[in-house]
């Protein structure tokens, strides 16, 4: 099986929804992709002072444009898009990935393991980890900061994802490399789609990463986008080495696992304990 996808680089304005929406709209104009992955909140910016600006700025995904400009190019090309998104659900806030199709909202992911000050504004995601197909292929969601925790990816490839989608604000100097990691270990594609450009907020500065990137399934980088600018990465991705878990023709990556063995035994103390 194949999958044509695309990565979208994009420096989001803080509170500029409207704008931010059609930016990423101009740079979709053009682009023929079956899957499209755009940053962590990528239409409100990062940056939030409080939780009641943040309250202010996220949308239910029933109710926003934004959703319904996204799901009007899905229609119209036959796609999906998996973006970052700022959720409020009641009185909850959630830092999000909806996953997008021609009749709206398909999946809602919420970030588990919220970054530095991240928890100080949103809710911490309260529902597991999640796979949704598009065309055929098993695609896992995760955001950003999820890469710092292999229990994410690992949940996600033992649940059949093939690809996963990550949509991220990396501020962090080895957030790609550490994904190369997370897909060899999986044997799964990676595609990490960050944010470029710097805010400066309540006297703190964040200068994200950019290198929007797609790893291969043995954790090796298959294309990568500079650290700077905004730009679109587009790829047809063949599933079959996602598909073979083999390493050698001995060695599986998902059947050799021993989870039995891997807690202390009872009693038992670490080393040194």
């Amino acid at each position: 099986a194949t999958l044509r996808v695309a990565l979208v680089q994009l420096h989001p304005r803080f509170g500029q929804t409207a704008r931010n929406c059609a930016r990423a709209l101009a740079w979709l104009s053009h682009v023929r992709a079956e899957l499209v992955v755009l940053p962590e909140l990528a239409f409100t910016g990062y940056a939030f002072r409080d939780r009641a600006e943040l309250r202010a700025l996220a949308e239910r995904p029933g109710e926003s444009a934004t959703v319904a400009a996204l799901a009007a190019w899905c229609r119209e090309r036959g796609a999906c898009v998996i973006t970052g998104f700022a959720e409020r659900a009641g009185d909850r806030l959630f830092n999000s990935a909806l996953v997008i199709g021609a009749r709206g909202v398909v999946a809602c992911y919420r970030k588990l393991h919220l970054f530095a000050r991240e928890a100080e504004v949103f809710d911490p995601g309260d529902r597991p980890p999640l796979v949704t197909a598009v065309r055929g292929v098993k695609i896992g969601t995760m955001i950003c900061f999820d890469y710092a925790f292999p229990e994410v990816a690992r949940t996600l490839a033992l649940a059949g994802a093939e690809v996963l989608a990550h949509p991220s604000n990396l501020v962090l100097d080895y957030g790609q490399r550490v994904m190369q990691s997370r897909c060899f270990e999986n044997g799964v594609v990676g595609l990490t789609a960050n944010r470029v450009g710097s805010e400066r907020r309540a006297g703190a500065l964040l200068r994200f990463t950019g290198g929007s990137q797609v790893v291969g399934p043995r954790g090796e980088l298959v294309r990568r986008l500079p650290r700077r600018g905004e730009g679109v990465l587009t790829l047809t991705l063949d599933l079959a080495a996602a598909r073979d878990k083999w390493v050698t023709p001995t060695n599986h990556l998902l059947n050799d696992r021993r989870p039995e063995l891997y807690q202390l035994g009872r009693g038992a103390r670490a080393a040194g304990g």
